[in-house]
């Protein structure tokens, strides 16, 4: 995973508290959104990297020239997510987590490519950087 960039999405309070631990940590990341006030939000603590995208325009996603490791996508919405799997699983051959808090099931988002399906009821996924 050294001098790969990890892509996190952060649409709710366990997503931006990754995003604080991987500043702590300084580790190389981008934040995947598809909502300019969520990019607002993530601009004001700080991201400096943020790919904001049309889900639905596949030609016009502009991602970063490093070569992406691991993929860590907070859930929201089961449409969101898995749009962000497909989109995601072609541009790493690292683990893809999907970290939720709900009961959507763990067979769709394996089937559309993710690794690992994580849940937590506090949203405390910090565990997986120690990796």
């Amino acid at each position: 995973m050294e001098g790969r960039l990890i892509i996190v999405t952060a649409p709710n309070e366990a997503g931006r508290s990754f995003v604080k631990l991987l500043m702590f940590k300084k580790l190389a990341f981008a934040v995947l959104t598809n909502s300019t006030q969520e990019e607002r939000q993530l601009k004001k603590m700080g991201v400096e990297h943020i790919v904001r995208i049309n889900t639905m325009q596949a030609g016009k996603w502009n991602f970063p020239k490093k070569e992406i490791g691991s993929v860590y996508l907070f859930e929201n919405s089961l449409n969101l997510t898995c749009r962000f799997l497909q989109i995601c699983r072609p541009l790493t051959s690292e683990p893809i987590y999907v970290i939720t808090h709900g009961c959507n099931p763990q067979g769709v988002y394996r089937g559309l490519g993710a690794d690992h399906v994580i849940y937590t009821l506090n949203g405390e996924v910090g565990f997986l950087l120690n990796g």
